[in-house]
């Protein structure tokens, strides 16, 4: 059996922080009727006190209600995205160092002197 820890912190009446081993949340409300904000989401929890009866929803951060999942890309296709992008930054990069065309002035670098002492 794994170790647990849970403590519950009253920050305010109606307001209290939760702190757990993989993480803390925010409980607002009062007897019968909260709302908690954590890492999971936002969980909603209307109960009638003192019946053991209550509803809880949770609404999953980064998705409206209702909508389906979120794609989550693999490793390999960021794997490729992040070498495409060095690839164009390395050609970028090369033709910055290339000579230019023949018949295109080049400026030449300021030459300051130091002054005289």
């Amino acid at each position: 059996m794994g170790w647990r820890f849970r403590r519950r912190v009253r920050v305010l009446p109606g307001i209290t922080l939760n702190l757990g081993k993989s993480g803390a949340s925010v409980s607002m409300g009062v007897r019968g009727a909260h709302v908690t904000v954590g890492k999971t989401g936002v969980r909603s929890t209307v109960g009638l006190p003192g019946t053991g009866i209550s509803y809880t929803s949770l609404q999953r951060p980064g998705r409206a209600f209702g909508s389906p999942p979120r794609r989550r890309y693999s490793r390999r296709a960021w794997i490729i995205a992040w070498v495409g992008i060095a690839l164009i930054f390395a050609v970028v990069a090369a033709l910055d160092f290339l000579p230019p065309p023949p018949g295109t002035a080049v400026p030449s670098p300021a030459v300051t002197s130091a002054p005289a002492r």
